[in-house]
């Protein structure tokens, strides 16, 4: 690939391209503009978990499907999901037009605030996707 990847500095990130984005005590939970890249045309967003309910680092919180591939979705941080972007049921396209802003998927309460701090910095996740390029 020729053209960098967007990576925003803003938000942490995970191995399986999530971010998450610290937002009034919450974390945002999206999937970053590789991974967007690496799917092509989203048709599907899909929740196998609702508001309320907990999750675990690594537990795979919906799925997301493509003209190329269906892909699992995994939470960043433990804690319980308080939203779901439940535009994304109708307009699953937003992800490819706004990953870092409107395509957001869940929003966690973490159960330990700094949750996020262990996920990759930019600067990390930058050198994965790079990794992942060769």
């Amino acid at each position: 690939m020729s053209q960098a990847i967007d990576v925003k500095d803003d938000r942490r990130y995970t191995k399986d391209h999530e971010w998450a984005l610290k937002k009034d005590g919450e974390l945002l939970v999206g999937i970053s503009a590789f991974a967007v890249d690496q799917l092509g045309d989203i048709t599907l967003v899909n929740w196998s978990i609702s508001p309320g309910e907990r999750v675990s680092v690594g537990q795979v919180f919906g799925t997301i499907e493509s003209v190329k591939t269906l892909s699992d979705l995994f939470a960043p941080v433990a804690g319980t999901v308080t939203k779901l972007n439940a535009a994304l049921e109708a307009a699953p396209e937003r992800v490819n037009e706004d990953c870092w802003g409107e395509g957001w998927m869940v929003s966690i309460q973490p159960d330990d605030p700094a949750a996020a701090e262990g996920l990759l910095n930019p600067a990390a996740y930058r050198e994965h996707i790079a990794s992942l390029e060769h």
